[in-house]
C-alpha cells in the first residue's frame, strides 16, 4: 500500500503541473481544469491511503466508490480503443470532398493543431487534383477573424487553387463544423468525403458526419505534438461521451 500511496503522489504532482503547461498553451478552452480535477482527485487517494482513512468508510460506501471507479475507467478504456482505431488513417485517394474541422486562428496564422490539419489536407490535395477542400470554422472571441476565412487564406499561401477552396465560416463546435460543411457539398451519388482532424480526433469527427450524410466516410488523420496527446485524449472522451 505504501508504493500505491507513492503512486498517487506522483501522478497528482504530473497532473497538476501538466495543468500549468496546457493552460500556458492558451488555446482558448478550459481542458486544463480536466488534470486539476484529477490532480486533487490523486490527492484525495493519496491522503485517504496515507492516514488510512479508508478503515472508517462504511464497506457499502468503499464498494459503491470503487465499482463508480472501475466503470469510469472501462468507459475510458473503451473511448481510447475507438480513438486509437482511426490513429493512423490516411484516406483512400479520389475523395470528392475532404472536409478540414476547424481549429483557433491566431494573429500569425493557424494554431499549431489548425496548420496540421491544414498541412494534411494540402498533401491529399496534392496527389488528388480533382478533390476540393471546405475549410470551416466561425470567429471565436479570441480570434480576428474566422478559422474557414483563415484556413482558406493559408491553402492560398501554399498553392491550392481559390477554385478548389470553399469555406465555412459559421460553426462554432465539431458537430456544426460538419453538418454546416455537408451543406455545401453537391451530392452526387457513390460519393467518397474525407473528414481532415488530428489523429485523436479523427474517431469522433468520423462518427458525426455518417450521422448527417450516406455518403462514404474516410478519415484523414494529421500529425498532433506528443506533449499534447494526453491532454487530446482525455478531453476526447468527453467528446464522445457527448455526442453519444
Amino acid at each position: 500500500m505504501h508504493k500505491l500511496r507513492i503512486i498517487y503522489l506522483i501522478l497528482a504532482i504530473f497532473s497538476i503541473l501538466y495543468s500549468v503547461v496546457i493552460y500556458m498553451v492558451g488555446s482558448g478552452t478550459f481542458s486544463f481544469v480536466i488534470w486539476i480535477a484529477i490532480g486533487i482527485f490523486l490527492g484525495f487517494l493519496y491522503l485517504m491511503e496515507k492516514k488510512n482513512l479508508w478503515q472508517a468508510v462504511p464497506s457499502i460506501v468503499r464498494s459503491a466508490f470503487i465499482t463508480v471507479v472501475i466503470i469510469c475507467l472501462a468507459i475510458f478504456t473503451i473511448c481510447q480503443v475507438c480513438i486509437l482505431s482511426k490513429f493512423f488513417s490516411k484516406g483512400e485517394p479520389g475523395a470528392d470532398y475532404i472536409i478540414v474541422l476547424g481549429a483557433q486562428i491566431r494573429e500569425s496564422g493557424p494554431s499549431v493543431i489548425y496548420k496540421a490539419r491544414l498541412d494534411s489536407a494540402i498533401e491529399y490535395l496534392n496527389t488528388n487534383p480533382d478533390t476540393k477542400v471546405i475549410v470551416t470554422g466561425g470567429k471565436g472571441s479570441n480570434e480576428s477573424i474566422s478559422e474557414g476565412d483563415g484556413g482558406k487564406d493559408y491553402l492560398l499561401q501554399q498553392g491550392i487553387s481559390e477554385n478548389r477552396i470553399i469555406v465555412e465560416n459559421k460553426s462554432l463546435d465539431t458537430d456544426e463544423n460538419i453538418k454546416n460543411a455537408l451543406g455545401l457539398v453537391e451530392t452526387t451519388e457513390n460519393m467518397t468525403i474525407g473528414i481532415v482532424t488530428n489523429n485523436f480526433h479523427l474517431f469522433r469527427g468520423m462518427l458525426i458526419a455518417e450521422r448527417y450524410t450516406d455518403a462514404e466516410i474516410m478519415g484523414i488523420a494529421a500529425f498532433t505534438e506528443y506533449q499534447y496527446l494526453p491532454n487530446n485524449m482525455v478531453r476526447e472522451t468527453f467528446g464522445i461521451l457527448k455526442d453519444l
